[in-house]
C-alpha cells in the first residue's frame, strides 16, 4: 500500500482568482479510503457511503476526480449554464467572525484568518456548454462505476424573459448534462449571491414548481435534486414540498444563510450587497431545517428524500444529519479548507 501523501496544502487557493483554480488542480490522491460499514443510498442509488460534496468546491472534472480520490462517493459538478458566465471578481471567499447563524443577522466582519466560516461570491460561474458537456462526459468515464456524479444546473434570466423561457433554459442544461452521463440532476433554485430569480426559486413555489415539471419531463426517470436555501418556517416549507414534493427525488439543504459583510477597513464589501455565509456557523440553521422538512415529509404520500448541506465538518454532524433524517450528507466548506476530511471520518467511523 503507497504511503499516505502530504496532500493538506492541496485545496481551492482563495488568494488566487476563480479561473487559476479552475486550471490549477490537485492530481487524484494515491490513499487508502476507509470502508464505512452499513447499507447506504443517494436518491434511492447504492453508494459506498453517506458522504458528498455539493455544488461549489467541484469547478471542473478534475475536481471531481480529486475529491473522489480523498473519500467522497457523490460528486455534484458545480453549477453549469446554457451559456458561459464568468466569475465575480476577487474576493471570493472572505472569512468571517460569527457563531451560529439563525438567519436574523444584519452585519458580519471581515477576519484575517478562517475559523470554520467565510462569506460566499462567485456568482454561479459557468464555462461554455460545449466545454463542460465534454468535460462531464469525460469525469463519468474516469469516476469510479460505484461513485455518482450529479451535474448542478441553473436558468441563465434574459431581459424580457418569462418563467416559461427560464424554465426551458433550466431543462435543456438538465437534458445536456444527462446526455454527457450525469447520473442525477440538481436544479439550483438558491444563490444569495445573484439578484435574479433563477437565486431565489425555492421561495417561489409556484414557479419552482414549473421549473422542476420542465426539468423532469426532460430527464424521464433521472433522479431529481432540488437545492433550496435557508428556511425556517414550516408553513412556506409545507408550501414548497405541496408544489414541488410529487417531482422531486430529493431536496437538498442549506444553501448557506446571507447577510453583509464589513470589510477590515470598516467599508462594506460587495458593494453592500449580501453575500451566502457557508461554513460551520450554518451547521445548527441547516441540522434545524432537515428536522423540519423530515417531520413534515414523512406526513405525506410523496416522500422525496433529504440531502443534508451547511455547515458540517465532523464525524458527529454527519452522524446527527443522519439521525435528523437526511439520506446523506455534503460537505463543501470543510471539504475545501481540509481536503482529508472525508477520509478523517471515515478513519473515525465506528465499525
Amino acid at each position: 500500500m503507497a504511503a499516505a501523501p502530504e496532500i493538506s496544502h492541496r485545496r481551492y487557493d482563495l488568494s488566487q482568482t476563480y479561473r487559476w483554480n479552475y486550471e490549477n488542480v490537485p492530481e487524484p490522491a494515491d490513499v487508502e479510503i476507509p470502508t464505512i460499514p452499513g447499507s447506504w443510498t443517494f436518491c434511492g442509488r447504492e453508494v459506498p457511503s453517506p458522504l458528498g460534496v455539493p455544488a461549489g468546491p467541484l469547478l471542473n472534472g478534475r475536481w471531481v476526480l480529486y475529491y473522489a480520490s480523498l473519500g467522497f462517493d457523490v460528486l455534484t459538478y458545480k453549477t453549469v449554464r446554457s451559456t458561459q458566465r464568468e466569475c465575480y471578481p476577487l474576493p471570493n471567499l472572505v472569512p468571517v467572525k460569527t457563531g451560529q447563524l439563525t438567519g436574523g443577522e444584519k452585519l458580519l466582519a471581515e477576519t484575517d484568518s478562517m475559523n470554520g466560516s467565510w462569506a460566499v461570491s462567485f456568482g454561479m460561474p459557468s464555462a461554455n456548454p460545449d466545454i463542460w458537456r465534454r468535460d462531464i462526459e469525460e469525469t463519468r468515464n474516469r469516476l469510479p462505476q460505484e461513485k455518482l456524479l450529479s451535474v448542478s444546473v441553473v436558468g441563465t434570466v434574459q431581459p424580457g424573459w418569462s418563467i416559461d423561457d427560464l424554465a426551458a433554459d433550466y431543462a435543456q442544461c438538465a437534458g445536456w448534462a444527462v446526455d454527457a452521463g450525469a447520473d442525477t440532476i440538481e436544479t439550483n433554485f438558491s444563490c444569495p449571491n445573484v439578484e435574479t430569480c433563477d437565486g431565489q426559486l425555492y421561495q417561489n413555489p409556484a414557479e419552482a414548481a414549473q421549473v422542476a415539471e420542465a426539468v423532469r419531463q426532460v430527464i424521464g426517470n433521472r433522479p431529481l435534486i432540488l437545492k433550496i436555501g435557508h428556511m425556517t418556517a414550516a408553513v412556506d416549507a409545507e408550501e414548497l414540498l405541496e408544489a414541488v414534493g410529487p417531482l422531486a427525488t430529493a431536496i437538498s439543504m442549506t444553501n448557506s444563510v446571507a447577510t453583509t459583510v464589513q470589510g477590515k477597513a470598516g467599508s462594506l464589501l460587495f458593494a453592500g450587497q449580501q453575500r451566502g455565509i457557508c461554513g460551520e456557523a450554518t451547521f445548527d440553521a441547516s441540522l434545524q431545517q432537515t428536522r423540519l422538512f423530515s417531520d413534515l415529509i414523512h406526513k405525506r404520500d410523496e416522500r422525496p428524500r433529504i440531502i443534508s448541506v451547511g455547515g458540517v465538518s465532523t464525524i458527529e454532524h454527519v452522524q446527527r444529519c443522519l439521525a435528523a433524517g437526511a439520506e446523506s450528507v455534503q460537505l463543501a466548506t470543510a471539504a475545501m479548507v481540509d481536503p482529508e476530511v472525508a477520509l478523517k471520518i471515515r478513519r473515525n467511523w465506528p465499525g
